[in-house]
């Protein structure tokens, strides 16, 4: 979306609607709040958290939100897994790209005792563990999560060297109930349930949203009531519908948003009430 046009039409700073908003924008709920403090002493130790809930619900912010507080400790190692469900040879490669490790996926075990011994010396040297963080986890297959289980800890597991943040929807929870999967299940040490929002949780969304790109009169109180009584209590589609709002009112070139806006552009089918006529006194 033209930024330029955004700022001279509106004031606005950025997109509020866009998935792409600054770190500065994230809504920091309570909920997330208490998990990301849990996730930065759970760092201290090593071991497994995990984020799970519906599509549209928050876990992909909530992952960044942790991302973002690791990032900012001293020492901390953050990488991210891209392609969760690879198999175990291209998850030792990916694994090696993530922490500068060069892998060979020909030799499970050199690669496996390569990393084992860097993570060892990171430890060591910085007294703290690297973080891998990995969205879209109900996609991994159980080999790979055993491979991580395995690898991540030492000393007849006394010893974690690595934090995993695990993030997916009720799949991933269906997939940590498998036979096998059953001792990762049970190491998870903290746990983030995210949920359909109620209305006042979409209401402070909107309104976070506007005020931090810089106008909080871009929708009319009307529209904002409109789009949270529509959406279902989903923050995608929340943040979607108002996005195509922004478009359409950028390309009408309009000062706000109001209810108008929504019926031509969700409901353009809808009959409109026929216009009053004039009566001769």
């Amino acid at each position: 979306m033209n930024a330029k046009k955004l700022l001279s039409l509106w004031g606005l700073k950025w997109n509020p609607f866009s998935p792409e908003l600054p770190g500065e924008a994230l809504l920091v709920t309570a909920k997330i709040e208490n998990f990301a403090w849990r996730v930065e002493q759970l760092v201290q130790e090593g071991g497994f958290a995990l984020i799970s809930g519906e599509s549209g619900t928050g876990k992909s912010v909530a992952l960044r939100i942790v991302a973002q507080r690791l990032a900012a400790l001293r020492e901390v190692v953050v990488g991210a897994l891209e392609r969760p469900q690879s198999r175990a040879a291209d998850f030792y490669r990916e694994l090696g790209d993530v922490f500068a490790v060069k892998l060979s996926s020909s030799n499970r075990w050199s690669g496996f005792r390569t990393l084992r011994e860097r993570w060892k010396a990171h430890v060591a040297s910085a007294r703290i563990k690297p973080v891998l963080l990995i969205d879209e986890a109900q996609e991994m297959i159980p080999e790979v999560l055993n491979e991580l289980r395995i690898l991540s800890s030492a000393d007849f597991d006394s010893t974690s060297l690595l934090t995993v943040v695990l993030a997916g929807d009720g799949r991933l929870l269906e997939l940590l109930r498998h036979e096998d999967l059953i001792p990762l299940g049970t190491r998870i040490r903290t746990r983030l349930q995210t949920e359909a929002a109620a209305r006042e949780e979409l209401c402070q969304l909107l309104d976070h949203a506007l005020a931090k790109a810089g106008n909080t009169s871009l929708m009319t109180v009307e529209l904002r009531d409109t789009l949270v009584d529509h959406c279902a209590g989903n923050y995608r589609l929340l943040m979607t519908m108002s996005a195509e709002l922004l478009a359409y009112g950028m390309a009408h070139e309009v000062q706000q948003l109001d209810e108008k806006f929504y019926l031509e552009v969700f409901q353009p089918n809808l009959p409109r009430p026929a216009a009053k006529k004039k009566t001769r006194a």
